[in-house]
């Protein structure tokens, strides 16, 4: 599996949110009827810093030895939220359409990176004649 087109993907999702969060937490406070802006900054933060570690760790081999840590997080991150965005959407506590696409890209980020994380990572074929 190209890990290249999934890492750029999760990172633009992620830091989408992360700056939306950042930067308009207000807005999002009094569409969400919730009080505190500033968690949401802050969870702003925590998505754009991981949207970060995806960006940079895209050209790299994800799933190896050295790039376990990062399939590990991912698959953490859209695993849980996904199951955790799952139970409110399916017994209509979130009916907003904003909610259910939320939840359908957090289950495929989490069943992607389930993939990686649980399968080894196949290297590219090596040209013959590099090698010799």
């Amino acid at each position: 599996m190209n890990t290249k087109i999934l890492m750029i993907a999760s990172a633009i999702f992620l830091g989408g949110m992360g700056i939306s969060l950042i930067f308009f937490p207000q807005e999002i406070s009094t569409f969400l009827n919730s009080g505190d802006a500033l968690i949401l900054q802050l969870l702003g933060a925590l998505y754009f810093g991981f949207a970060m570690i995806n960006w940079t760790a895209k050209a790299n081999l994800i799933g190896g030895i050295y790039g376990r840590p990062v399939s590990i997080g991912n698959f953490c991150h859209f695993g849980i939220g996904g199951l955790a965005l799952v139970k409110p959407v399916l017994t209509d506590l979130l009916t907003e359409p904003e909610w259910i696409i939320i939840a359908i890209v957090y289950l495929f980020f989490g069943i992607a990176f389930g993939y990686i994380f649980f399968n080894h990572p196949k290297l590219k074929e090596r040209n013959s004649s590099v090698l010799a």
